[in-house]
């Protein structure tokens, strides 16, 4: 396992460079997972504005001003902040100790931070005074909704995390009440649920301001959350951030299949646990489990990533708006219920039941992904074809 890139680089390629102990290999994935996601939204987007299945919207845009206070100051806050701490981690001494501790502290780089921050507040008034007219003038512009790819995925992200914090928190209460401050401010623990949930919410209330149909929208995009989910899932198996399954006792049955595929122990694992392994130099990481476990974001990568091409497949043969996010709906609920079976979750007693968190949730979606697909035809169809006549009409 790689806690971060330094491991990574010093493991594979025996080169030492310090400043990547800042770069978590959780959050390089997930990172990843994001923009490679982004790009196949927008090209789905774009082929679906192909086919007229969105129209655009109207904006009235000002060019040729001069640069405003607040967009010099948001510039100077940006590179103060990426100075103040990403720089800050090779100037002040220590940082690289605890990269992730510097991260969530108060400490950082002054002298660095201000002058990124004048930096990038002069490469944003050189901008505009290249853009400046003698009169400014103001224009109609036509914003697709593959236009607003990047919007979308700000807002994912950032719905995602805080969805994620809190659903983990409630999902682990314990832990909470004893440091509230502490665990809502780690970088470690995430659930995935909680972070579908509020970025659906976040992103239903965006294109709601925008006046886009969301459900078109996630007809789009049930394809690239899926493949979003298994690329993230990359992160949960190379850093080995505690998201594995049960200890698993047996022998590998088949002889085709490598023994780390059916019990791994998760050496130099981000979450610390497990016992210490001999002779090791990698600092805090330097634990494994024993015994081993069944590697549980390895199966969820392999398995949502054929889904993903499964429901990529589906996307141009179904025409009814709705399905295809139902179908995803499905599929994510009976994968993320049966992998439940052979993870480690905290579990609830509910009239003698004991389900995980996930299980509920993913249970939830099935039946909403089922009842969407019987009844997409009705919700959706009926309202096209009411467009389409009016269309004729006029």
């Amino acid at each position: 396992m790689y806690p971060n890139l330094f491991y990574l680089f010093k493991d594979i390629f025996g080169i030492e460079i310090p400043f990547l102990k800042v770069v978590n290999t959780f959050g390089f994935f997930v990172a990843i997972a994001f923009l490679v996601s982004a790009w196949v939204l927008a090209k789905e987007l774009k082929r679906k504005e192909a086919l007229r299945q969105f129209s655009y919207t109207e904006a009235t845009i000002t060019v040729g001003k001069p640069a405003a206070f607040d967009e010099l100051f948001i510039n100077f806050i940006l590179g103060f902040t990426l100075g103040f701490k990403i720089l800050g981690v090779m100037f002040v001494p220590g940082a690289l100790d605890d990269p992730q501790a510097f991260i969530f502290s108060l400490n950082g780089s002054w002298s660095a931070g201000l002058l990124l921050g004048i930096f990038f507040t002069v490469l944003k008034w050189r901008e505009k005074n290249k853009e400046k007219l003698a009169k400014p003038e103001t224009r109609k512009i036509r914003i697709w909704p593959s236009d607003r790819v990047g919007d979308i995925t700000i807002i994912a992200a950032v719905g995602g995390l805080v969805g994620a914090k809190i659903f983990d928190n409630l999902e682990n209460w314990d832990r909470f009440i004893q440091d509230p401050v502490g665990n809502l401010f780690s970088p470690s623990g995430l659930t995935f649920y909680g972070g579908l949930i509020v970025a659906t919410l976040s992103l239903w209330f965006y294109f709601h301001k925008k006046g886009i149909k969301f459900i078109k929208v996630a007809d789009a995009a049930g394809p690239v959350l899926m493949l979003s989910y298994g690329l993230g899932r990359i992160g949960c198996q190379v850093s080995g951030d505690g998201d594995w399954g049960i200890p698993n006792y047996q022998m590998n049955p088949y002889s085709w299949l490598p023994d780390w595929m059916w019990a791994y122990d998760y050496p130099h694992n981000v979450a610390k646990e497990g016992m210490s392994i001999p002779g090791c130099d990698w600092g805090d990481y330097c634990n494994h489990l024993i015994p081993p476990v069944y590697p549980t974001p390895f199966y969820e990568i392999v398995i949502s990533l054929i889904l993903f091409f499964v429901l990529w497949s589906l996307r141009k043969k179904i025409k009814t708006t709705g399905r295809v996010f139902a179908i995803y709906l499905m599929l994510n609920g009976i994968e993320r219920f049966f992998i439940e079976k052979i993870r480690v979750n905290t579990k609830y007693d509910i009239f003698g039941f004991h389900p995980t968190q996930a299980e509920i949730i993913s249970t939830l979606l099935f039946i909403t992904g089922m009842a969407l697909y019987l009844m997409a035809p009705k919700l959706w169809i009926s309202e096209e074809n009411k467009a389409s006549t009016s269309n004729v009409s006029k």
